[in-house]
């Protein structure tokens, strides 16, 4: 059977082509009788409307922008940091009345060719590792581009926050409460789907940007305390959840001698660390004190953390794209706060 076109329904109605375009795109320049007539006549031909792509190759856009980050959709919707910056970046797109194309690139996934094929008139990059061949494709591309967290692109706006000084401040906070027997649990360094104890070298060549550079503020409030880095008990986990924060509380509190302080760099390993504790029979934070990151799943635990804007940061990494992608700040960084709740205390003895 011979494809149905718009010229098709033309010849059988005796109308011209473009008068039968208005039917489907410009109904109010039509007659009510004519528009019925041109539908009626599409429906017993089976011709379903113009073809999407060529009406966004002739309007030349495409209507959405695209999101990609390194995770897989199960975890975007599942994790509280996540759900909180998408929240942001779909509020902005859906007052610009565009849509939203999630490009997820899970650990370790290293194609290019869904980016290359994307229908989408900028991309929103979150949290790709160092050299990662999606992100060469989507410079490729010449459209606007914003990069939230990592990698840093010089000549491309930036949105995060100040990672070293967060850090710092996270682990200060231990420190200054008298803390000198301190552990740290960290997810996100690197996609090999490691798990277990990392020494200095592995920590330095983590190829997550915005991570090695969090890791980077833990250890210089460390040094500046006096405490050899080296030395400080550091337990990576490949996946963010509860339960490898469990696992990496049970390995760091099954040292000799114990932590009296963990740090996380999110808010879900923190709670794995607190039910870590819980099962060892331990106070919080009579026997460890335990910070977490991001403030997105922790004051109903009372934990504390480091507070980011996370719905803000989606939100004008929306709108910036949505004005063409450009800044007069190439890098925006958004305030973070210590939020010091009941997880943490002085530690035993003082």
């Amino acid at each position: 059977m011979a494809r149905v076109t718009l010229q098709t329904i033309a010849d059988r109605l005796g109308v011209s082509r473009a008068t039968v375009s208005y039917a489907f795109s410009r109904p109010d320049q039509l007659s009510d009788e004519l528009r019925r007539r041109i539908l009626e006549v599409a429906d017993e031909l089976g011709y379903a409307g113009p073809n999407p792509t060529a009406r966004s190759l002739r309007l030349g856009r495409a209507g959405a922008l695209g999101l990609i980050f390194s995770e897989t959709l199960a975890y975007a919707f599942a994790d509280p940091y996540a759900i909180g910056f998408f929240q942001g970046l779909a509020t902005a797109a859906e007052d610009a009345g565009v849509g939203l194309l999630i490009l997820p690139l899970p650990h370790g996934d290293r194609r290019s060719e869904t980016v290359r094929d994307a229908v989408v008139d900028s991309f929103c990059v979150v949290s790709l590792p160092d050299g990662h061949p999606a992100l060469t494709e989507v410079l490729a591309r010449k459209l606007p581009v914003v990069i939230v967290d990592e990698p840093y692109v010089p000549g491309h706006p930036f949105l995060g926050i100040d990672e070293p000084a967060a850090g710092a401040a996270a682990a200060r906070h231990v420190l200054e409460l008298g803390h000198r027997r301190v552990g740290v649990a960290m997810v996100g360094l690197n996609e090999d789907g490691y798990t277990g104890w990392a020494d200095v070298a592995r920590q330095q060549g983590a190829v997550f940007e915005a991570m090695r550079r969090r890791r980077g503020g833990y250890q210089s409030a460390c040094e500046e305390a006096g405490l050899d880095w080296p030395g400080v008990p550091f337990y990576e986990v490949a996946r963010n959840s509860r339960e490898a924060g469990r696992k990496a509380g049970h390995a760091l509190l099954g040292r000799s001698p114990r932590p009296t302080a963990i740090l996380t760099n999110t808010d879900v390993l923190a709670l794995g660390v607190l039910d870590a504790a819980a099962d060892l029979g331990l106070e919080v934070p009579g026997e460890l004190s335990v910070v977490g990151f991001s403030d997105s799943a922790a004051e109903e635990a009372g934990l504390t953390t480091i507070r980011q804007a996370k719905q803000e940061i989606g939100e004008t990494a929306g709108r910036l794209l949505l004005s063409g992608g450009t800044s007069e700040a190439e890098r925006l960084l958004f305030p973070h706060e210590l939020i010091v709740r009941s997880s943490t205390a002085p530690p035993p003895g003082r």
